[in-house]
C-alpha cells in the first residue's frame, strides 16, 4: 500500500520525510514485523524492536513519543484503534466476510451446540488480537461479544434475531422441556429463561447452515446450580433442599428470583455478592469480602436457593466422587 493511500485511509499525518513510498504488510506485534511492514503501536520499546526488525512505517497516536529514526514513515493519528480498524475495513472490501455481535450467553450456547465451527472465528475482547485475527484469517464469519469493538470494526454489525422465541412445555428452575423445530427436548439442564437465547442461536445456525446438536444442551457457565448440605458438601438432589447457584451476571439473579417468586412462593432465597454490589429487587444482599466469608454466610444462612455472584463452585469442599444434579 502506498503511504499516500495509508494517510487517506487513516486520516493520519506523516511527521517525517522518509525515502520509502509504500509498505508491504501491517501488524500490531513487533515480533511479527518484517522488512517493509507498517507497525501500529504507542509503545516506545515495541516501536524500537519493530524498527530493528525492518519496519518501514510506524502508526501511532501518542504525540509524546520520541521520533528515533527519520528514515521511517512516522504517521500520527488521533485514535490508534480506530485508525487500525479503518485499515481492516479496507482489507475486508475484497472479502465476503460477515460480522455478528453475540451476547455472552448466546456465545456460550453457540460453542456448546455447534458441532463444526470451521470457517468461523470467535474474536477476543482485545483490539490488537482482533486486528491480527481478521487480517490473517480466511474465515467468512467473525463473532464477538464486545459491543464497542465490534461496532468499531463494522458499524452495522449483525445481531441475532431478538424476536426468536421457543415453546416451553414444562419447566422448573433447573429443568426445562422445550420444543424447537417441531422436536421436543425433554428435561434438559437449562433454566427456562435461557431457552429463548438458545432459540436465537438455533435460528442463527439454521440461517447459516451450521450443524448443531441440541442433546449437548446443559447449564452454561453463567448459571451453575449445585445441591449442597449444611456443610457445603455436594449432594444428590433427593437428599438436599439447598442449592448454591453460581452466577457471573446479575441479570440472571434477577430473572431467577422473579421465576421463584411466581412459581415457588415457599422457596427462601439469599443473594451473596462482593461489597456494595447492587442487585435489582434485592434490598439487602449478603456482602462477602472473600471466599471464606462467603462460605461462612452459606453455612449460617437459612435458604433453599443461594445465588452466589462472582465466585464459582470451586469454593465448595472437594469431594472424592462427583454427582450429577439429578441422579
Amino acid at each position: 500500500m502506498k503511504i499516500e493511500d495509508l494517510l487517506n485511509l487513516t486520516g493520519g499525518k506523516i511527521v517525517t520525510e522518509p525515502t520509502i513510498t509504500a509498505i508491504n504488510s501491517v501488524t500490531v506485534y513487533p515480533s511479527k514485523v518484517e522488512t517493509g511492514d507498517l507497525f501500529i503501536s504507542n509503545d516506545a520499546e515495541d516501536i524500537e524492536t519493530a524498527i530493528a526488525n525492518g519496519a518501514y512505517g510506524i502508526l501511532y497516536s501518542e504525540n509524546s513519543l520520541k521520533i528515533t529514526d527519520t528514515e521511517v514513515a512516522w504517521i500520527e493519528v488521533k485514535e490508534i484503534e480506530k485508525a487500525a480498524f479503518k485499515l481492516i475495513r479496507y482489507v475486508l472490501i475484497s472479502r465476503e466476510a460477515s460480522f455478528y455481535l453475540f451476547t455472552e450467553h448466546e456465545l456460550s450456547f453457540m460453542k456448546m451446540i455447534v458441532t463444526q465451527k470451521s470457517n468461523i472465528e470467535i474474536l477476543q475482547n482485545d483490539w490488537r488480537k482482533v486486528f491480527e485475527k481478521i487480517l490473517n484469517s480466511d474465515a467468512k464469519m467473525f463473532i464477538g461479544t464486545d459491543d464497542t469493538l465490534m461496532k468499531t470494526i463494522k458499524p452495522d454489525v449483525n445481531i441475532l434475531n431478538k424476536e426468536a422465541s421457543c415453546e416451553i412445555i414444562t419447566d422448573t428452575l433447573f429443568k426445562t422441556t422445550f420444543k424447537i423445530n417441531n422436536y421436543i427436548y425433554q428435561e434438559k439442564d437449562i433454566v427456562p429463561f435461557h431457552v429463548d437465547i438458545l432459540q436465537r442461536v438455533v435460528d442463527f445456525c439454521d440461517l447459516h447452515f451450521l450443524p448443531y446438536d441440541l442433546d449437548r444442551v446443559r447449564y452454561t457457565k453463567h448459571f451453575v446450580p449445585v445441591f449442597i448440605d449444611g456443610f457445603l458438601n455436594i449432594m444428590v438432589p433427593s437428599k438436599s433442599d439447598k442449592v448454591a447457584i453460581f452466577v457471573d451476571n446479575l441479570q440472571d439473579v434477577y430473572k431467577a428470583r422473579e421465576y421463584v417468586r411466581y412459581n415457588g412462593a415457599w422457596v427462601k432465597t439469599v443473594v451473596l455478592t462482593p461489597p456494595k454490589t447492587k442487585v435489582d429487587g434485592v434490598d439487602r444482599p449478603s456482602w462477602y469480602q472473600d471466599i471464606d466469608e462467603a462460605r461462612d454466610i452459606l453455612k449460617n444462612a437459612y435458604f433453599n436457593y443461594a445465588f452466589v455472584y462472582a465466585l464459582d463452585k470451586t469454593m465448595l469442599p472437594k469431594i472424592k466422587e462427583e454427582y450429577s444434579l439429578f441422579d
